[in-house]
């Protein structure tokens, strides 16, 4: 904790876990929220004397960002859940209580309010677009169409004042093409783990969000050639080690596409899998594509 107007640290607080990917002060300046990926937690602490830790919320894999709306209704905390597909709202009170789960688009990434505080937009980061939440509602009203992978952005109010905002917009094109594929456990219906492949061209963008599996293990993503056994032979795509969440963020580059059309020696459909690795050793898959591509 920083006096801003001396620039002298006041008080240190420890953070419950390594990896903070945003924190946020709350609008009437009395707490500060921390999201906590790599466990699934948010931290609240009190932003002023004796700068205490008020809470640890058990939010969710892959918790991504926060931001504070103040409305007609109050003041409220809104996390992204990434692994989850969901905005959880809380109250900013000391104990601070969930009071709504508002379903969302793939991988939920930073958010950030309008200036009335009637809305919040959500980017998505698998979906390549963006939700708008009513927030006296809690309720989804809208999806933008965005660029690819949107991580974080910023509401300015009043930025177009007589125009309708659209001047120098050009269509998405190529950049806006992608295949949105999720996975889970063989035999289940229910996805633990969304997929979005991105055309870059001659190569592709494969992004997963991957919750569900073993905390600290080590697996790879691969593309296989049947979804039961036998899996047949396995391309691997990228290896990874989850977090003490059970989750991770798979990202890789390559020509996938080109790969798989171009050698004759492969079957004419390959499966996205999850298997885990022991001494580079690839075990059975634990998650498989559920989703056909759309």
């Amino acid at each position: 904790m920083i006096d801003v107007r001396n620039y002298e640290v006041v008080a240190t607080v420890k953070q419950a876990s390594p990896f903070c990917p945003n924190l946020a002060a709350t609008p009437d300046g009395k707490q500060v929220w921390l999201t906590l990926k790599d466990v699934g937690k948010t931290q609240v602490l009190n932003a002023e004397p004796p700068f205490n830790v008020l809470a640890i919320l058990d939010t969710g894999p892959i918790t991504n960002h926060v931001n504070f709306v103040r409305n007609a209704a109050g003041q409220f905390a809104y996390v992204t859940i990434g692994g989850e597909n969901v905005v959880k709202v809380f109250t900013t009170t000391n104990e601070p209580k969930l009071i709504s789960t508002i379903p969302v688009g793939d991988l939920p990434h930073g958010l950030w309010p309008s200036a009335d505080g009637t809305r919040i937009y959500v980017a998505l980061e698998n979906a390549n677009g963006v939700d708008v939440i009513d927030t006296l509602k809690n309720a989804r009203v809208a999806t933008m169409p965005s660029g690819q992978s949107p991580q974080a952005l910023v509401y300015v109010p009043g930025a177009v004042a007589k125009t309708d905002g659209q001047a120098n917009l050009e269509p998405l094109g190529d950049s806006g093409r992608a295949v949105h594929l999720s996975m889970g456990s063989p035999g289940s219906i229910r996805p633990a783990t969304t997929v979005s492949v991105h055309n870059q061209g001659l190569i592709d963008l494969v992004e997963a969000a991957v919750t569900g599996l073993e905390p600290k293990s080590t697996y790879q993503l691969a593309l296989s050639e049947r979804l039961t056994q036998p899996y047949g032979k396995l391309l691997p795509l990228a290896t990874f080690q989850t977090n003490p969440a059970g989750a991770a963020v798979v990202v890789t580059l390559g020509p996938i596409k080109q790969v798989i059309e171009g050698d004759t020696t492969l079957p004419p459909s390959r499966y996205l899998v999850i298997v885990p690795l022991k001494d580079g050793v690839a075990g059975l898959p634990v998650q498989v594509q559920t989703q056909a591509a759309n």
